[in-house]
């Protein structure tokens, strides 16, 4: 018996933890971003498409090695008191003012951060930069998909506080690759933002308002589970790692799923949106000169309509036209190294083990919970575990 109880302690040591919607949600939302875009951007984005989504992971792969990135990715809100939107500032120097650098740097920097890289890519825009456009674009998505996490606006990220570690994973990485068949992916057109300060806020403030679900329902659906049944394990490099069983997954999806399908819908048209603002704001430039040949090809023009078509109808999965569902390619990640030409290819076959898709009604529910009461941790911020 207490030899069967040692992986168990292990295990609980190194949970199966990951930051952001996972690599697989900010792959998908980097490419239905793309479709979201108006005429004057859709041709450039399409053409370097691929590389878009293959970048989109950058931001969480050099957290480990850049020691300024890790607070790029949230802000824990419930640190700064029961009615922390009321109280803080919206503006960067103004909450520097109110809390220092320090503090906000601790607790996390995501809506300025996406506020910054916004006017990063305006102005490589007005370069007509086309490295820095598909970089920028690339981190700009990343860090506005984070916003739309419930888990990246609180200190207790992880359920670290409350025992329920693991429940980052298994909200942002493991429901979407279980179910993303059920999930609705024709998300709206990118529009104009007339206050991006505001819309930035507006998103992390609904994201906020899931938290009390997000945890609430876990605990409920805990009660039916022992902790065998409960948990996976796995062992890797001498470690073993534990995360969300399958059966649990799928019990926690038909309470929560709703939201998470919601939460991904929304995020490509705010990613496309403020694309799509600084692309005004640099004074709407011509992106088909900086395409060489400078027009889509007429193979590259049935590709789009095809996936167009396909994503306004929700087919985007059910026609295998979603990429992060394939085997990635081994590729440059700068795109300084592919050359403009190079069109993206017309997406293959998903990989063996794509979910098969299943109709389950789902409950849809954008209204604000009461969030779960915390404690503040020292604990570091998920780091990656679901990389290639």
């Amino acid at each position: 018996m207490k030899k069967a109880l040692l992986p168990l302690a292990l295990a609980l040591l190194v949970p199966v933890i990951s930051p952001g919607w996972g690599f697989f949600g900010h792959r998908t939302i980097t490419q239905v971003a793309v479709y979201a875009l108006p005429s004057g951007m859709q041709n450039f984005y399409f053409r370097h498409m691929a590389q878009l989504v293959k970048l989109s992971t950058a931001p969480d792969e050099r957290r480990s090695d850049d020691p300024t990135e890790e607070s790029k990715h949230f802000i824990d809100m419930d640190h700064f008191g029961d009615n922390p939107f009321g109280l803080m500032p919206k503006a960067y120097d103004k909450a520097v003012a109110k809390y220092t650098a320090d503090t906000l740097k601790k607790y996390g920097t995501v809506p300025w951060t996406v506020l910054d890289v916004k006017e990063k890519l305006t102005d490589a825009f007005k370069e007509g930069d086309t490295t820095a456009i598909i970089a920028l674009s690339a981190d700009l998505d990343h860090y506005v998909a984070d916003a739309f996490v419930p888990l990246h606006t609180t200190e207790n990220y992880d359920g670290q506080l409350t025992k329920q570690q693991g429940i980052h994973s298994l909200w942002e990485s493991k429901l979407p690759e279980l179910f993303i068949a059920q999930y609705k992916l024709d998300s709206e057109k990118a529009d104009y933002l007339k206050d991006p300060q505001a819309a930035i806020w507006q998103v992390l403030q609904a994201s906020y308002g899931f938290l009390g679900a997000t945890f609430d329902i876990e605990a409920e659906i805990n009660k039916k589970f022992s902790t065998e049944k409960k948990y996976t394990y796995s062992h890797k490099y001498g470690k073993t790692r534990r995360s969300y069983s399958d059966d649990f997954a799928k019990e926690y999806n038909k309470k929560v799923g709703g939201m998470v399908a919601y939460r991904l819908k929304g995020a490509p048209t705010m990613v496309a949106s403020f694309w799509y603002t600084a692309w005004k704001d640099a004074g709407s430039p011509d992106l088909n000169k900086l395409m060489h040949p400078s027009k889509l090809s007429k193979d590259e023009k049935e590709q789009l309509d095809t996936q167009l078509k396909a994503w306004k109808e929700n087919q985007l999965v059910d026609q295998s036209l979603l990429l992060a569902l394939q085997k990635p390619e081994a590729a440059p990640t700068n795109p300084a190294d592919i050359p403009d030409e190079n069109a993206p290819k017309a997406p293959a076959a998903p990989a063996a083990d794509q979910p098969a898709k299943v109709k389950v009604k789902q409950k849809q529910d954008d209204g604000p919970k009461q969030k779960t009461k915390v404690k503040k941790d020292d604990a570091k911020k998920p780091d990656d575990a679901f990389g290639d």
